[in-house]
């Protein structure tokens, strides 16, 4: 293949599924680790169940850490350049994990791949957003978030796989070697879309002020911290599933087929998703995806408070898929709604977005997570009480 060839601008297709490999590798570093918490837990003398969770949290306190540096970054010495720091520093955190002798030293690590995950995903929002504005942005999004969705349905059978023939160390490996193929990928394939006389200097006062700017925007925080508190609700959920599925009910070996099959029904939530808002519109679709999640919370809240904290494994599965339905119909376009008054600060606007958005999410989803009793009444109570909470700033929003 010639020089030229490869350095022609991508398809669309191209495109939608280079920026969705890289939005995903946050979803494979969590969902392909699920299965080997225990065994991880074991080697490294974890004593608490529930502090095995804090390898899924440490990724998302590190995206929030890494996103408020790498969106001005961006804005400052190009797209590409962040990004290409961003892998970098991934695939250093998961070879600091790979080599871990204590379990403080593999969170060290984990941080790490967060901060470093945090440039392709908020980099590559702004990079869309250059190109891209409205319901086009929020279809192009959808297409992207099914895929950051899907990846779970794979992710821990390639964890469980990856433990059969050796251990939780290897599934380190993998990330280090999918972290590389993305890198060259990236760089031979994708242009950069920052023209230089569009950017600015990286100075604090100019992300002070653009910082205060977006917050002061109604509809941007707005649907901002909304998807923060949809996030904080999956988070939680990301947190207990293993303990949930495999432990509370059982499940062993199969734990990655049922979380795949809950998957399933956020990816193609967000498929669906890209059809319908174009002919509904991402504020009527944000608006009842919340009611709907926060009937069904409700009324499987009190049967399970009835029921002392149990519900039957098929039950638990049909509400969890209903719910994750409409949480899927959710995240591509809270995205989109928040970023949408952004573009003239699409970097800084990214880093922020994201930012906060996941702080929120971190906090709640590890509150949720580390309320974890053997029963599922912490996690329906989260998702019922955020969905009902995130109507309320919506409406705030939109008014």
């Amino acid at each position: 293949m010639s020089v030229t060839k490869l350095k022609t601008r991508p398809s669309f297709a191209e495109f939608v599924a280079l920026i969705s490999l890289m939005m995903a590798l946050t979803a494979v570093s969590i969902d392909a680790m699920l299965p080997a918490l225990p065994q991880l837990g074991r080697d490294l003398q974890v004593q608490n169940a529930n502090d095995r969770q804090l390898v899924v949290s440490m990724i998302f306190l590190g995206l929030a850490v890494g996103q408020l540096f790498f969106g001005p970054l961006s804005d400052s010495f190009g797209r590409k350049p962040a990004i290409y720091i961003g892998l970098v520093l991934f695939m250093g955190g998961a070879l600091l994990c790979m080599l871990a002798i204590s379990f403080p030293m593999l969170l060290a690590g984990r941080l790490l791949q967060g901060i470093g995950a945090s440039a392709p995903r908020a980099v590559s929002l702004a990079l869309v957003r250059d190109e891209f504005s409205g319901r086009a942005m929020a279809r192009i999004m959808s297409f992207v978030m099914t895929v950051f969705i899907l990846t779970p349905m794979l992710a821990p059978s390639l964890g469980q796989a990856i433990l059969q023939f050796s251990g939780w160390r290897a599934i380190f490996g993998s990330y280090v070697l999918l972290a590389a193929f993305v890198l060259l990928w990236f760089a031979l394939r994708q242009p950069e879309t920052l023209a230089p006389e569009n950017r600015a200097p990286f100075t604090g006062r100019r992300i002070i002020n653009t910082t205060q700017e977006i917050i002061k925007n109604r509809l941007a925080l707005g649907y901002t911290i909304t998807a923060g508190f949809i996030s904080g609700a999956f988070i939680g959920y990301l947190n207990s599933a293993q303990q949930i599925f495999q432990e509370q009910y059982a499940l062993g070996t199969l734990f990655p087929i049922y979380f795949g099959v809950i998957a399933s029904a956020i990816g193609l939530a967000s498929l669906l998703n890209s059809q319908l808002v174009t002919r509904l519109g991402m504020r009527f679709l944000v608006r009842n995806a919340l009611r709907i999640i926060l009937v069904l919370s409700a009324a499987v809240l009190g049967i399970v408070t009835f029921l002392t904290g149990q519900l039957h494994l098929w039950s638990l599965m049909a509400y969890l898929m209903l719910t994750f339905f409409f949480v899927g119909i959710l995240f591509g376009n809270l995205n989109a709604l928040a970023m949408e008054p952004l573009g003239h600060v699409a970097g800084i606007g990214a880093a922020v977005v994201g930012a906060l958005s996941t702080l929120i999410s971190v906090l709640l989803g590890t509150y949720i997570g580390q309320s974890y009793n053997g029963t599922i009444l912490p996690l329906v109570m989260g998702l019922a009480v955020l969905s009902g909470l995130s109507l309320v700033v919506v409406h705030w929003a939109e008014r």
